[in-house]
């Protein structure tokens, strides 16, 4: 079965776009919310916006997506791992795309992002969420 239809069939796919929705909305509502009210340039509104998702995409994604009950200290050290991997993925995809194919940086931006996405998932499933003595499925 291929990479697309087997995410397709796998609920813990589903879960985690759900987690990453919920997690996109809360982070963009603080990074609005540093900058309105509190007055926060862009680049502290956008940390704490990006902790907060970070914070909220691992306590989600562990306990409900993955239904992790490994030890945490280990698997955080995997999840920041796992986000870099997937980040360097993205921006590899969306600067080979604006500087290399000449394409739009817009279209470039968008093409970024499922490639975070899968790349994200398959890491969370298989490396940083994985139980090291039982098969997770």
């Amino acid at each position: 079965m291929t990479l697309p239809l087997q995410l397709l069939k796998d609920k813990s796919f589903w879960r985690f776009l759900v987690v990453g929705l919920l997690n996109t909305s809360l982070s963009l509502i603080t990074i609005y919310t540093a900058k309105y009210f509190l007055n926060f340039g862009d680049v502290s509104a956008n940390v704490l916006g990006y902790l907060i998702g970070l914070i909220t995409s691992y306590s989600l994604n562990s306990r409900w997506t993955f239904e992790f009950g490994g030890k945490h200290n280990e698997a955080i050290k995997r999840f920041l791992i796992s986000f870099l991997l997937s980040y360097i993925a993205n921006i590899a995809v969306v600067l080979t795309c604006i500087h290399i194919l000449q394409w739009n940086s817009y279209i470039a931006q968008a093409l970024g992002m499922p490639t975070y996405t899968i790349t994200n998932f398959l890491l969370s499933k298989h490396y940083t969420f994985k139980l090291s003595d039982t098969t997770h499925e």
